[in-house]
């Protein structure tokens, strides 16, 4: 098949492709990143770029997305656009995202998996003709440890003679539990780093800590770079079961983007990544086997089944994580389905476990979990919330970057905040629930979540009234109209937009009243409300209870408490109790599956309303 170049601008990336292949495909062929929500099937329109030459007809979907006025532009959609001749593509801007870094502090006593231990080892003679390793045993012996008891990988084997002959038999052990995972010349003991990952469906958390002080050297974060295979789980989970490659693509990717914000954060904090010895990782069940290269395919099909939720500990080197050679991966545990080992790490975070009062913790995202309890007794469930919240499948939706509509009131008028400042060029999902509370305040739009006409309003949204608009065949309400933007189209909220927030909302309002059931308790008996995450550390909480995502008798007792996974994941490497802890914690707690749970449809169904 003749192959054809596209050149990406700016950058002059160019990368050989198969005629037919789509701009999409040369992208990823060509290792650029970018943000395709709805997996690539031509569905959501937020791939929009500018083919500068050699573009084609545009295809069926791209005519139904895209107006007259933006193909005469050369505007087209990478993931349908396809290439039959040497072609020059545009890519937008690169929007800086806004990610939730800032994770809570909670004491703990320091008790490093990996210890460094200092030996002069004794010299063979013709008298004492032990082996080497034997040797080494003996010296570590004083130590505290049982010589019987010690292993050492084949691999390390084979270096040691030549290794500690190099040194002048002055050797630095690096030992994990009674198996000694390295060893390196000389006294190598003054540094001792690791990372703490956060890798969720969006966005990916790294800290780097000093394992021996706990002290917090820098923090680091990206976009994950498997969003441009899908914006949810489930089209991660089809990606890796429906494309040739599909699941080592996202393997791979996740990977990378781990080594590179590792070399990320040597480079800041001064230091050589092999001073790292120790990665924890915090992730949605789906994204932890994903980081694995375990298919999550059963994770998606009744029963919902895992292929792993114990804790799990790997060499760095089995998984091509480039830190020091003897360092270790410390997966922390799932608990069922899609209740994840981020979850587990909120949890350790909070110390839910501890607490004599009943409390409710939320991660509101793409796949909402929400715990409920204290130390009697802990249910979690997951709520399949969808991307709305991240803004995907919403008209003018995107996700917390320069550019997005972040908060909006109805004061005087309407009046909005854009992130970064500057002309808007979309709405992020904590303004959709300012918008859609506001607009239920007002009357512009009933319990039902209908949009009423401009005949029905009352005197307090008449002033509002000319923002009441159509768009293709559906009511809609304009946020900023097309000479307020930043790319000339207007930003609104349409009927379909408010529909995807029902449903957004009801998964979670369900998902509390049933643990709520299932704990038999309401919604007084709740003393604190802890949300945790991007979206609930910057939604509104007024909003929030407004529209009936949290019970409006909890909106005085919500605290935000930021990447509370980021801190049980920090907490879980620096110290190895508190890792086995979470572990407790997984186990501790009961998972409610709420596909199953008795008249849950119903439940649902009332809790779309608002």
């Amino acid at each position: 098949m003749k192959e054809y170049t596209v050149v990406f601008q700016p950058g002059d990336a160019a990368v050989e492709v198969s005629a037919a292949s789509t701009i999409m495909e040369a992208m990823d062929k060509a290792g650029i990143d970018f943000d395709f929500p709805c997996g690539g099937r031509g569905k959501c329109g937020k791939c929009r770029v500018r083919v500068l030459s050699g573009a084609g007809g545009p295809t069926a979907a791209e005519r139904e997305i895209l107006g007259p006025r933006e193909l005469s532009a050369g505007t087209r959609l990478a993931c349908a656009a396809k290439v039959h001749g040497h072609m020059s593509v545009e890519l937008p801007q690169r929007l800086e995202h806004n990610v939730l870094m800032a994770s809570g502090e909670r004491n703990c006593r320091i008790e490093p998996h990996l210890k460094k231990i200092f030996v002069n080892v004794e010299k063979p003679s013709l008298s004492a003709q032990r082996s080497d390793w034997r040797r080494l045993k003996d010296s570590l012996a004083q130590y505290g440890y049982g010589t019987a008891h010690l292993d050492i990988p084949v691999a390390l084997l084979r270096r040691l003679p030549e290794t500690m002959r190099r040194a002048d038999h002055c050797l630095t052990v690096v030992m994990h539990g009674s198996e000694a995972a390295g060893i390196e010349e000389h006294d190598t003991t003054a540094a001792m780093l690791g990372m703490a990952l956060d890798i969720g469906t969006t966005t990916i958390v790294g800290y780097l800590l000093d394992l021996y002080s706990g002290k917090e050297l820098c923090a680091v974060s990206m976009l994950n770079p498997q969003t441009r295979f899908g914006a949810d789980v489930i089209s991660r989970i089809n990606f890796a079961n429906r494309e040739d490659g599909g699941l080592d693509k996202l393997h791979k990717a996740v990977l990378e983007a781990v080594n590179k914000l590792i070399g990320e954060a040597a480079g800041k904090a001064g230091v050589g990544r092999e001073q790292v010895y120790g990665v924890s990782i915090a992730a949605n069940t789906c994204m932890h086997h994903l980081f694995l290269g375990v298919n999550p395919r059963n994770i998606a099909v009744s029963p919902y089944v895992s292929a792993v939720s114990e804790p799990l500990v790997t060499g760095a080197r089995d998984l091509n994580i480039d830190i020091n050679p003897s360092g270790k991966i410390f997966m922390l545990p799932n608990i069922a389905g899609f209740v994840g080992a981020d979850t587990s790490a909120v949890l350790l975070a909070t110390e839910l476990n501890k607490s004599q009062d009943i409390k409710l913790v939320i991660d509101i995202g793409t796949n909402g979990e929400i715990a409920l309890g204290s130390r009697e007794r802990m249910a979690a469930c997951s709520a399949a919330a969808g991307p709305a919240f991240e803004g995907a499948q919403i008209s003018g939706g995107m996700r917390g970057a320069a550019g997005a509509i972040d908060h909006v009131r109805f004061e005087a008028g309407l009046a909005y905040s854009v992130i970064g400042g500057g002309r808007p060029l979309g709405i992020c999902g904590s303004a959709l629930l300012d918008a859609v509370a506001g607009l239920l305040e007002l009357g512009i739009i009933n319990k039902r979540g209908k949009l009423l006409p401009r005949d029905q309003l009352t005197n307090a949204a008449a002033e509002l009234k000319d923002r009441l608009v159509e768009q293709e065949g559906q009511s809609a309400f304009l946020l900023a109209g097309a000479d307020k933007t930043g790319h000339g189209r207007p930003v609104m909220i349409t009927q379909s937009d408010i529909r995807e927030l029902q449903l957004a909302k009801g998964a979670i309002a369900a998902g509390i009243r049933v643990l709520m059931e299932t704990l038999g308790i309401g919604p007084g008996d709740i003393r604190e409300v802890l949300l945790a995450g991007a979206f609930g550390n910057y939604l509104n909480p007024r909003s929030a209870c407004v529209i009936g995502l949290i019970p409006p008798e909890l909106e005085n007792k919500i605290k935000m408490i930021g990447n509370a996974a980021g801190t049980g994941a920090k907490l879980a490497l620096l110290s190895s109790s508190e890792y086995r802890k979470a572990a407790q914690i997984a186990e501790f707690v009961e998972f409610v599956e709420l596909g199953s749970y008795p008249g849950f449809n119903g439940i649902f169904a009332r809790n779309t309303y608002f």
